[in-house]
């Protein structure tokens, strides 16, 4: 891999210009550093405050929402970055490299959750839930005897919603739908869409035992945005960037912590309760770790003098619970960093399949964070009603959209608005001017019925939690 390339700061527009002349922004600013900016100020992101990070519909300030967890996996990251852009020589000795290490990084942080849906992971099945569910009907144009492509293209495009992924809606959001004045998106640089992509792959070729394929990270809709980015970066098809795999760490770090301290602070478990757990055993796994146990340490030091200052039990647990975030974090960044560069070799051959937390001297740690989470907060009572009731609302949504769009006809043939019932072009019209844009737009040589799908798509995974709920009852109300 040359770095290089890696940190191309080519953006796709100039790769299209006519002339082939790029456009000089100037500034003080790297271009790098302006992918950031535009990537902060997108309306997508400003969403993510009102969607689900694991709790949905949380009145607690306190808990994380979606958009406080991508800064801090975005903070993470950079830290990281400025971190390797420092230690001095390897590929990060260019003066270039050190100023757009973190940036690159912290940009990617910032907005590997933004395709994603309504509720949390739970919108993403409800949405493939609803294809599997209607599939005579969603994907009846692929049984049209004039449809001119393969059985793996056809394969793709039923799997692209069947197994709907927001790390793909991502990228689309990034390069499709956030129109500016051209159909370049938000135009980010190649190398920061390179690093975005955990996943550099189709929907019809995951593998599971490749950390890279284990998911997908392109629609088939996208396919032209990932052929330029690999040509500028020198990537293919099944290799990652080696920063996904740092910005992939600080997703882990951020989550397997920060999800334990929220189920603190809303009172299902105690501090207590998670020193306890990490202390022991399961699984036939080792009671604890080096890791394990000087995280504890540290922690329980700071407990005591909490309890000796004489706070009230709730200052006490929430203080030390922060103590131990403090810890916990510091301790996996650093032993990330190691990892990194311990398997930087076999990441740029392609040859690591693992994640970067999993090789690290913290694998332990995460995992058993991971597992407390899951048991106490995933699983509590009041997040599987909520998720249960996003899931019905969603299909609900739906139900009533995709009508109101197989209505409106092809609107490459069709310009004279929507021919449907008053319900249904009410309906359409209440989807994103963007996405419908795109949708009626004469420069998509897609299927109808794909887009159609698309377009659904498209609508719920823009949504907010709250907007999911109002939308829902408004449509529901107006078609009865």
């Amino acid at each position: 891999m040359d770095w290089k390339k890696l940190m191309s700061a080519t953006r796709r527009k100039d790769m299209h210009k006519k002339d082939g002349q790029p456009l000089n922004a100037g500034g003080d600013r790297t271009e790098i550093e302006r992918d950031y900016d535009r990537v902060l100020f997108s309306t997508p992101v400003r969403r993510l405050a009102d969607k689900t990070q694991v709790f949905p519909l949380e009145k607690n300030d306190s808990v994380r929402t979606r958009l406080t967890h991508s800064h801090e996996v975005s903070n993470i990251a950079r830290s990281i970055g400025v971190s390797l852009a420092h230690r001095g020589g390897g590929n990060f000795k260019l003066a270039e490299h050190k100023r757009d290490l973190p940036s690159i990084l912290a940009t990617v942080g910032l907005a590997h959750d933004i395709g994603n849906p309504p509720f949390g992971h739970q919108g993403e099945y409800a949405i493939g839930d609803w294809f599997k569910k209607n599939e005579a009907k969603a994907f009846k144009f692929l049984d049209c005897e004039n449809l001119d492509i393969s059985s793996d293209v056809k394969l793709r495009m039923r799997r692209d919603f069947e197994k709907f992924e927001g790390n793909a809606q991502a990228l689309r959001v990034l390069t499709k739908l956030q129109i500016m004045n051209d159909n370049f998106g938000l135009n980010l640089t190649c190398g920061a869409l390179a690093a975005l992509m955990k996943y550099p792959g189709t929907s019809e070729q995951q593998d599971k035992s490749n950390i890279a394929t284990k998911k997908f990270g392109c629609f088939h809709s996208e396919l032209d945005v990932v052929a330029d980015v690999w040509k500028e970066t020198g990537l293919k098809e099944g290799v990652r960037h080696p920063l996904t795999f740092l910005m992939e760490a600080s997703d882990d770090i951020a989550y397997s912590v920060l999800d334990v301290e929220d189920a603190v602070k809303k009172g299902l478990v105690s501090y207590r309760d998670l020193i306890s757990y990490l202390e022991a055993g399961a699984d036939g796994e080792p009671e604890t770790d080096a890791v394990i146990k000087d995280v504890c340490e540290r922690a329980d030091a700071q407990h005591k003098k909490h309890k000796d200052a004489k706070l009230s039990p709730n200052e006490v647990n929430d203080l030390s619970t922060q103590m131990f975030r403090v810890f916990a974090i510091g301790n996996m960044v650093s032993a990330v960093i190691e990892a990194f560069l311990e398997r930087q070799s076999d990441i740029e051959k392609g040859a690591l399949k693992d994640d970067l937390i999993s090789v690290s001297s913290a694998a332990l740690l995460c995992k058993k964070l991971k597992g407390f989470a899951f048991e106490n907060a995933y699983k509590h009572r009041s997040v599987l009603e909520l998720e249960l009731e996003g899931h019905k609302v969603i299909h609900s949504i739906m139900d009533m959209l995709w009508p109101a769009i197989v209505s409106r006809g092809d609107p490459q043939k069709e310009t004279k608005g929507h021919p449907g019932t008053p319900f249904e072009k009410y309906a359409y019209g209440r989807i994103s001017e963007n996405y419908r844009r795109v949708f009626e737009s004469p420069n998509e040589d897609l299927p109808l019925g794909y887009r159609r799908c698309q377009l659904l798509t498209d609508m719920i995974s823009g949504m907010t939690d709250g907007f999911a709920l109002s939308f829902e009852r408004e449509l529901r109300e107006l078609r009865c």
